[in-house]
């Protein structure tokens, strides 16, 4: 009987990603891997906070994305700052670059993750940035519903 995997894998976030852009539409592709960035992947030792994606005729890359290299796998370590190509359809990157050649749009990362079949898979936010004041309205948004919600707790 095959054993099940623990619920709570690791999972790589860009917490900026929400802070500095509006989120338009999320897709979700697959990561051309060496088995090196896979162990580190899974250990949860890398970093998209600076990583963005550029689609180059019908070939989608991530630039900038820092696995960090896998201390066991000493002779066949990879380089953690290496370009890596997504896997997706080649009608998806096509409505991608569509939608990217809009000024303004841009395509970046907001979390690797493992699916259930053991999978390394990228989700990808096409986004506009934010201007400083929209920064600021949500932060004030998100301080009045905290406030909202502790009033609610505390009648209760």
């Amino acid at each position: 009987m095959a054993s099940k995997r623990p619920p709570s894998r690791p999972r790589v976030v860009n917490k900026k990603a929400r802070h500095n852009y509006h989120i338009l539409q999320k897709v979700e592709a697959g990561i051309a891997l060496t088995g090196s960035e896979v162990k580190s992947l899974r250990e949860g030792r890398a970093q998209i906070t600076e990583a963005f994606v550029r689609i180059n005729g019908y070939e989608a890359t991530l630039y900038g994305c820092q696995i960090d290299r896998y201390t066991p796998a000493t002779d066949r370590n990879h380089d953690p700052q290496r370009n890596r190509r997504l896997l997706l359809h080649r009608r998806e990157i096509s409505k991608l670059a569509l939608k990217i050649g809009q000024p303004g749009v841009t395509l970046i990362p907001l979390s690797i993750y493992f699916n259930d079949r053991g999978i390394a898979k990228i989700e990808l936010a096409v986004a506009t940035g934010k201007k400083t004041y929209d920064k600021r309205e949500d932060l004030r948004k998100r301080d009045h519903e905290r406030e909202m919600a502790r009033a609610l707790s505390r009648r209760r």
